[in-house]
């Protein structure tokens, strides 16, 4: 039985969470109607006229962007409630999430980039504990690439660290005006791009973002939605003015745009239920960090605290249905739960639908505006395509999820595992659908002062409706392929190989560096270590005293027929001398 104590540590942590993010929100508005910012400065130590000091920035961005946090972390401790219900150590579990929650506030409030590190290095290590929470051997691994993938952007960022010495403070806030004319823009900007990246999962760094849905469900609703992927956004939007003039700029929006065509791509490919989920997140991240080398870090911004919102919803839906089914997550063993799961599949159809950018939902202000924007740049046909394209992708796996879940007949999973839904779980669910259904348009009155301008022709205006409607009637025809269609697939088996492993960059960025070391290491073990070192060294040894002794303690068994032998052997030799001595 559980004790009180396990439920009273959930509930503490989900009330206090969620009254500061209450608290956060009428800061936030107070700050946005006075246009304030709060720069605090705690002077730690003071040694003669070297101080340390410790600074927090207060603004509207960061109020806004703690409030999203901490409402989504209330809301996933509370569903933790339930979920880790048979968890032995759920207290450790809690202190876990509640340190990672810790560590993104840290980041967010920073204007310092050394305490920038310090939540940028905690959330890496705190990611790590929670991927390996259930400890086997596909989530060691799992961990160990999302920890080395990470420590590749922590390298990078105390790089900045270094050459911010040159400014003498560290307050990196202070300095972005200066280094506009600068060749250390250039420096630190690419540091900071690079570490954004290892952050976000961009390419090449992205096979550590499906992997990690190793954690558990609730750690992967606070991880793919509001914290750790989306740091190296933030991070960016904070640096936005470095990013203006960088001469490689275009570069990378095709960069980004190919991880959102990728990751769309994969998700068609995916059965495992928490992996498709991934691959969204990827997507919606490529298209954070594009817009963001675009010059729009305000839509950026939007678009992540919109996501976050339907993301978060997404995964718990997702939970909750990889726990009715017996803890199995292929979508191909579920069918028919919209009949016998009616609440959870409105708030999983809400959020997917958000994601979709079905109109008036949280997803459709944030993505249309950035879609509409971009149309309005002057940039080149591809990025124009590979936008649509993955918009597209979106709405293609969206609808295939929703149809192997929902719609489709029961298959084997689903007629046996028919639980009732549990009610703590949906409280919590059904707070984040509110907020995904009301958080675009509050949050495009409140974030944007005055309205953008946008003047497209009215096929232009449409195009994404078009373009949603294509990849939705595509999704549909996918899920219902009999086994006949799978068939013609293997005609095309080397390509769906490689579109379904995100373009082979696991085998990379991952089993590609270690294959090679780790095969000749095998080697080296089996020829020198198990073979020759063996033999001439204490293997070698053992076998001939081991065969000397067996042949000595032959001779001490007292055998009759042993000494009489050796006794004649002994009187011939005596006697071959005497003879030979006459």
């Amino acid at each position: 039985m559980i004790s009180n104590k396990n439920y009273s540590i959930c509930f503490v942590s989900f009330f206090f969470l969620f009254f500061f993010s209450i608290t956060n929100f009428f800061l936030m508005i107070y700050f946005i109607m006075n246009n304030m910012v709060i720069f605090l400065e705690w002077e730690l130590i003071s040694l003669n006229s070297m101080s340390i000091v410790m600074s927090i920035l207060l603004d509207w961005m960061s109020l806004l962007f703690m409030m999203f946090v901490l409402m989504i972390s209330s809301c996933v401790i509370y569903y933790s409630k339930s979920y880790m219900m048979s968890e032995l150590n759920l207290n450790r579990f809690i202190i876990l999430v509640l340190l990672f929650i810790l560590s993104m506030i840290l980041l967010i409030i920073s204007p310092n980039i050394i305490s920038i590190l310090l939540g940028w290095d905690g959330l890496g290590l705190v990611s790590y504990c929670l991927v390996i929470y259930y400890q086997n051997l596909k989530s060691y691994n799992a961990g160990m690439l999302t920890a080395l993938s990470n420590r590749i952007g922590d390298v990078f960022i105390l790089m900045v660290i270094c050459w911010m010495l040159n400014y003498g403070s560290w307050n990196y806030i202070f300095y972005l005006d200066f280094m506009f004319n600068d060749f250390s823009m250039q420096i630190i900007g690419f540091m900071v791009i690079v570490a954004a990246m290892t952050k976000s999962a961009q390419v090449p760094f992205s096979s550590w973002l499906p992997a990690a849905m190793a954690a558990p469900t609730p750690v992967s609703a606070l991880v793919h939605s509001s914290t750790l992927v989306t740091a190296g956004v933030y991070l960016l939007i904070r640096f936005n003015n470095l990013l203006i003039e960088l001469f490689f700029l275009k570069w990378l929006i095709l960069l980004f745009g190919l991880t959102m065509f990728m990751a769309g791509i994969s998700a068609n490919y995916e059965f495992d239920l928490k992996k498709i989920i991934a691959l969204s997140t990827l997507s919606q991240l490529g298209l954070m960090m594009s817009i963001l080398m675009m010059g729009f870090s305000s839509l950026a911004f939007f678009h992540l605290l919109t996501h976050a919102m339907f993301k978060a919803l997404l995964f718990m839906c997702a939970g909750m249905i990889i726990h009715m089914m017996n803890n199995n997550q292929d979508i191909r063993l579920m069918g028919g739960l919209g009949v016998y799961i009616p609440l959870t599949s409105l708030c999983m159809n809400v959020s997917n639908l958000a994601l979709c950018g079905i109109p008036f939902l949280a997803g459709f202000y944030s993505k249309d505006l950035i879609l509409e924007m971009l149309m309005m740049s002057n940039l080149n046909m591809m990025i124009f395509y590979l936008y649509y394209f993955s918009t597209g992708l979106t709405m293609f796996y969206t609808i295939r999820l929703m149809m192997y879940l929902m719609v489709n007949d029961f298959n084997l999973m689903s007629i046996y595992n028919l639980y009732e839904e549990d009610y703590i779980m949906l409280k919590g669910m059904f707070l984040l659908m509110f907020m995904s259904i009301i958080v675009g348009s509050m949050l495009s009155w409140l974030i944007f002062s005055y309205p953008y301008m946008i003047y497209l022709s009215f096929n232009l205006k449409l195009m994404v409706i078009y373009v949603s409607l294509i990849g939705g009637l595509l999704g549909y025809l996918v899920s219902n392929m009999k086994i006949y269609s799978i068939n013609k697939f293997l005609k095309s088996y080397n390509l769906s190989l490689f579109l379904s492993m995100m373009w082979f960059m696991p085998n990379l960025s991952t089993y590609g560096l270690n294959y090679y070391f780790l095969n000749f290491s095998q080697k080296m073990m089996k020829n020198i270590d198990m073979s020759w070192s063996e033999l001439y060294s204490c293997q070698g040894m053992y076998m001939i005293i081991k065969n000397y002794s067996i042949f000595f303690s032959y001779f001490q068994m007292n055998n009759l027929k042993i000494y009489l032998f050796s006794f004649i052997l002994w009187m011939m030799l005596i006697f071959l001398m005497l003879i030979i001595m006459n």
